[in-house]
């Protein structure tokens, strides 16, 4: 048997990172984090456990890449579904419902996410926040904004702050009520974005989370 390509050995490694962050993200969501082991995450992930630490630092990072994956993923697809749009104030809504839509759907997780922020290891510079980081810039610039250098950062800390107030334990606020502050400093109406007890769209599913993550190509080898 000839060895692999590089090009297969490399699909083979992503395929590996993509089957980490998805089993991150399931069991973290459904257990918590303290629950959830970096061998438990592997034996999801039908991975060797050493491929977790070549892959990741530690648990923290991990968990952190998993959750910025699925943020992009969300954001992205809120913004590029049908009816597809380029008006910025939309586009703005998409992107507000889009992340209030996981602290409502996604508790347990994103208050793991939260948490996880304000440990030691602070904010994880990987290439799934710098994705999010990149939609959200764009999104900004879309809705006109004349410094998106200065004007990102604060749409970030103003989602920030809003999934924080959704799921701050003993004294939540509502969701419908951190959206309506927002679209009101955005200037946007309420029957932009998916309004709250509007249906989500066609394909789109709350609990499978399969779909923002690639594991189901095959590596470039002629194999099926």
């Amino acid at each position: 048997m000839s060895p692999r390509s590089a090009s297969v050995n490399e699909e083979l490694r992503r395929r590996s990172r993509e089957r980490l962050l998805q089993a991150a993200v399931e069991l973290v969501g459904e257990h918590g984090y303290d629950a959830t082991t970096l061998g438990a995450i592997a034996d999801r992930a039908g991975s060797a456990r050493g491929l977790v630490s070549y892959y990741f630092p530690g648990k923290r990072q991990l968990v952190q890449s998993a959750v910025h994956r699925l943020m992009h993923r969300t954001l992205e697809e809120a913004l590029e579904r049908e009816p597809r749009t380029e008006d910025g104030r939309e586009r703005m809504a998409r992107a507000i419902d889009a992340i209030l839509g996981l602290a409502r759907d996604r508790p347990v997780l994103m208050r793991q996410h939260m948490a996880g922020m304000l440990q030691a290891e602070g904010f994880v510079q990987c290439p799934e926040q710098q994705r999010l980081a990149q939609l959200l810039r764009e999104t900004v610039a879309r809705h006109g904004s004349a410094d998106a250098d200065t004007d990102y950062p604060m749409l970030r800390a103003l989602l920030m702050g809003a999934v924080y107030a959704a799921l701050v334990p003993g004294a939540p606020m509502p969701v419908p009520v951190l959206r309506a502050e927002l679209f009101k400093r955005y200037r946007l109406d309420w029957d932009m974005g998916l309004p709250p007890d509007t249906e989500a769209p066609t394909g789109s599913c709350r609990t499978d989370v399969s779909r923002f993550f690639a594991t189901d190509q095959h590596p470039a080898d002629g194999r099926k």
